[in-house]
């Protein structure tokens, strides 16, 4: 990821425990609470790429109304990122991966 190219800026020092996630294999510091999507946005991440044509797409409402930021957890799951909260040791990433069965 770039900061140079964050779309966010950090203006107000945070007061939660640091946490680190990954993003399509990039270890991201992140803030205890603050929001994936604020977490991404702050690294230079690109969250996705519109599905009918090359352009990037980082959120658009920012507060769960649209479905702009969808990321996928390492469960297989995708996640609204910005109404998560960062957890440490999260595994995410831009697009769904395929899942690892247990038995190999």
């Amino acid at each position: 990821m770039d900061a140079s190219k964050a779309q966010f800026r950090r203006v107000a020092a945070r007061a939660g425990q640091p946490a680190m996630l990954s993003f399509d294999g990039t270890t991201i510091r992140a803030t205890t609470g603050d929001s994936v999507l604020a977490a991404l946005l702050e690294s230079g991440a690109l969250i996705r790429r519109l599905e009918f044509g090359a352009e990037p797409r980082a959120g658009f409402c920012l507060m769960g109304a649209c479905q702009d930021c969808w990321v996928w957890s390492a469960e297989g799951g995708r996640i609204r990122a910005c109404t998560t909260q960062v957890v440490d040791g999260m595994i995410l990433s831009a697009e769904p991966q395929p899942l690892v069965r247990a038995d190999g």
